[in-house]
């Protein structure tokens, strides 16, 4: 087989390869379109609204576990039930993603995630109202703003800012867990402050009000001119409404979807798939329960706070350097079999001395889940021939990837309850870990989809 055309990739084109875009094939209408020309001519209102955006992603999520001890014992919710909290979420990220690109063709990017930002903020104030079925509803509407944002966040920073990419989505990845550390960390001393764990998460409304506050400016200049009722956004199709984006050829989606690989008949695109929803699962499942676990074997929760966050914070490390690897390379089996290993390390380690090595434990499950997070959107690129099959095959990883994640928090959650203690949940972490060093040597695996002898 001859080289891929994806080897060799420096760091700035892998970066801008993983920003799938939420409007590709689309051409916006001419009033929306002339309304980005102006918004692109004041990058500060852009760059403030996405990393206010961004740092918005995780915080929601990453501020619950700290105090989720509290939200069971104030509700007497079992250990599966409180894992709702966590699952409920992820299971609504999977199903609302798919719909993103098409609200944005409707109503455009900005609008989006203006109203992305306004569920959020109101899906994390219902969380605390006093019934447990306001907390499962609150928790549904946080996992649709977070899906939303998720799909069209990495588009609009291609879209606007095309010759900075890779800073861009330096910055954007950093406010993202800059977001989920500080909320971790600060979960408990909020939780003192505030007067229990309501005050504590309904904080974190406040942040995605002042976000949408300033999406709002942007919403509004980029569908002045629009009539009611026209969309933002045509098929970039010749035979279709709307004319080809410049600098495209080709038959639009409708006509590439047909002539492309089939995803669900490829092996490569569903271990690509089973890869990022693995270790999803297994970030997920230390987001819902580690401080939880260092808590019941005796750390403050304050402690447990800090350690959480900490491993959040050092995902950064994995996340960078992971990708930039892959990208220099043939074969990225290897890379997949080493991330997985450091989480199996790291969830070993919590079996022998969960207290006392916990910093250390913390330290290879971040670099252990920022490196195979990061491994998983390179795989997207790199098994992709072109940048409509990576979109897609991106779609169908997020949309399946969330589902089997969402098991991850309730399973153990249940086997935690029914067996009093962590050691077969952590156990079954660490036959997920092996299963992924089995999916990433065939994922890792230099062919692309579509391949006859793929």
């Amino acid at each position: 087989m001859s080289p891929s055309p994806k080897e060799g990739l420096s760091t700035e084109e892998l970066i801008e390869a993983e920003l799938f875009d939420a409007e590709e094939d689309l051409t916006p209408s001419p009033p929306v379109a002339a309304a980005r020309r102006r918004l692109r001519t004041h990058p500060v209102l852009l760059l403030v609204g996405i990393v206010l955006a961004s740092l918005n992603m995780r915080a929601a999520l990453a501020g619950v576990s700290p105090v989720l001890g509290e939200i069971s014992d104030d509700f007497g919710m079992t250990s599966t039930v409180s894992s709702l909290v966590t699952t409920i979420p992820l299971i609504f990220m999977g199903v609302i993603s798919p719909l993103a690109p098409k609200l944005a063709r409707r109503w455009g990017t900005e609008t989006v995630l203006f109203g992305a930002l306004l569920l959020l903020a109101g899906g994390i104030a219902l969380r605390i109202a006093p019934p447990v079925v306001a907390l499962f509803a609150g928790c549904a509407v946080v996992g649709s703003g977070i899906a939303l944002l998720n799909v069209l966040m990495p588009g609009l920073i291609k879209r606007d800012f095309p010759d900075r990419a890779a800073g861009m989505t330096a910055l954007y990845s950093t406010a993202m867990i800059l977001g989920a550390t500080v909320s971790a960390a600060a979960a408990v001393p909020l939780e003192h402050a505030l007067g229990g764990w309501r005050g504590s998460l309904v904080s974190w409304a406040l942040l995605a009000a002042i976000a949408a506050c300033v999406w709002l400016p942007q919403v509004v200049l980029s569908r002045r001119g629009t009539r009611h009722g026209q969309v933002a956004a045509v098929p970039a199709s010749p035979a279709g409404q709307g004319q080809p984006a410049e600098g495209r050829t080709g038959q639009g989606r409708a006509g590439r979807d047909q002539a492309g690989p089939k995803l669900t008949r490829s092996p490569i695109a569903w271990q690509i798939t089973l890869f990022m929803g693995s270790q999803s699962l297994i970030a997920y499942v230390t987001i819902a329960w580690l401080p939880t676990l260092f808590t019941d074997h005796g750390m403050s929760k304050a402690a447990a706070g800090l350690v959480f966050a900490f491993s959040t914070l050092v995902q950064m490390g994995g996340s960078f350097i992971v990708p930039t690897l892959a990208g220099r390379m043939r074969d990225q089996r290897l890379l997949c079999a080493a991330v997985a290993v450091f989480m199996a390390v790291g969830i070993a380690g919590l079996l022998v001395a969960p207290v006392g090595g916990a910093w250390v434990w913390a330290t290879l499950l971040g670099l252990g889940q920022g490196g195979s997070l990061g491994i998983a959107l390179t795989l997207m690129v790199l098994r992709s021939g072109d940048a409509h099959t990576a979109a897609r095959l991106s779609g169908m990883a997020q949309t399946w990837g969330y589902l089997l994640a969402a098991a991850g928090p309730v399973v153990l959650g249940a086997v935690h309850q029914a067996t009093g203690g962590w050691t077969i949940p952590l156990a079954l972490l660490l036959c997920v870990c092996a299963g992924l060093v089995l999916l990433g040597l065939g994922a890792g695996k230099n062919r692309k989809i579509g391949d006859v002898a793929a």
